[in-house]
């Protein structure tokens, strides 16, 4: 059974009938658009908690509709299930590849955070915002190994049964029971405060008077929102050995957001949904600089995760300028 109450999701299996009519789903350039339409989603839901990357994510799906164009399509029995295993697996070759490269990285190394755009155009291109994909939670899937957070995330995320996810790792249905037992472990220890109900008015009230001290240079006025053991975490690309460990405490943390946030000629901050919950975006002159998530417990900041490697913000520049065109066309 999932630990997690997930959107409504395609089963890896169909029944009987639905196999039958997927078989010849790409016989043509124009089924492939459907099977593109219809499935794309959710190859992106899961190649984006897999690898915590919206850019890898689609590059991901991208490379596996570029093999079924290429494959024998005959033995093909579910077009769906056939890309969940070849996206799946690419995933994980990705983070074994990966891995290395994040364990040699100066500072923190957070996940490349969505926001959902409010004028998207496809839906078919937005990944599921859910308690999933909240930062706090997408860092714990950072600390797991790879073969570890395969099995976690499509089991208990997206509840593909053990044997079809032993078949994706190459491990037994018994050894992915034991990495999802020990995953889920390190997961209630080290996402508790990410998986509660959020009060989504009170964490927007957090928010914006958040906004206003920064807006002002006011560190005391930030300290009264700030858990008196908070931490406080930054990703600025390796380029900044400083930032290798969290900030602790509420005055240390408040005196780190003034230097990052506060009001300078040309800076905004916005508050915005970033990863399934409230959040901000900072603007310089127009431009993406950083994301904030924050992870607010009894209208308290108990957490404070901030993205400013401009990498990593290719999505969230992207559906800003989106909801900018929409709104000039509405004008």
């Amino acid at each position: 059974m999932s630990h997690f109450a997930p959107q409504p999701r395609p089963c890896i299996d169909g029944d009987s009938t639905d196999r039958e009519s997927k078989r010849h789903v790409i016989d043509s350039n124009e089924t492939v658009g459907e099977a593109w339409s219809h499935h794309h989603a959710f190859l992106l839901d899961i190649a984006y908690r897999l690898l915590g990357s919206y850019t890898d994510a689609e590059d991901m799906v991208q490379e596996a509709f570029s093999r079924l164009l290429r494959t024998d399509l005959d033995p093909i029995e579910d077009v769906r299930a056939w890309l969940v295993v070849v996206v799946s697996r690419r995933c994980l070759d990705q983070l074994r590849s990966a891995r290395m490269r994040r364990e040699s990285y100066v500072g923190a190394w957070f996940p490349e955070p969505l926001i959902g755009s409010r004028d998207a155009q496809d839906p078919s291109d937005m990944v599921t915002l859910d308690e999933s994909v909240r930062m706090a939670f997408l860092i714990v899937l950072e600390r797991m190994s790879p073969a570890e957070r395969v099995v976690f995330v499509l089991h208990d995320v997206f509840e593909f049964p053990f044997e079809k996810v032993a078949s994706i790792v190459s491990r037994s249905p018994e050894a992915c029971r034991q990495l999802a037992s020990r995953a889920r472990q390190r997961v209630k220890d080290e996402a508790g405060s990410a998986r509660f109900q959020i009060d989504q008015k009170e964490q927007r009230r957090v928010i914006d008077a958040f906004i206003a001290a920064c807006s002002t240079g006011d560190v005391i006025a930030l300290l009264p929102l700030l858990d008196p053991s908070v931490m406080g975490w930054a990703d600025v690309g390796g380029m900044l050995p400083s930032v290798s460990k969290p900030t602790v405490g509420s005055r240390d943390v408040a005196e780190g957001v003034m230097r990052l946030f506060r009001a300078r000629p040309g800076a905004t901050l916005v508050a915005h949904d970033v990863n399934g919950e409230p959040g901000i975006i900072a603007l310089r002159n127009g431009a993406v600089r950083a994301v904030l998530a924050l992870t607010v417990k009894q209208g308290l900041i108990t957490r404070l995760y901030a993205q400013a490697d401009p990498r990593k913000l290719a999505h969230v520049r992207h559906a800003l300028d989106q909801e900018r065109q929409n709104a000039e066309a509405r004008s």
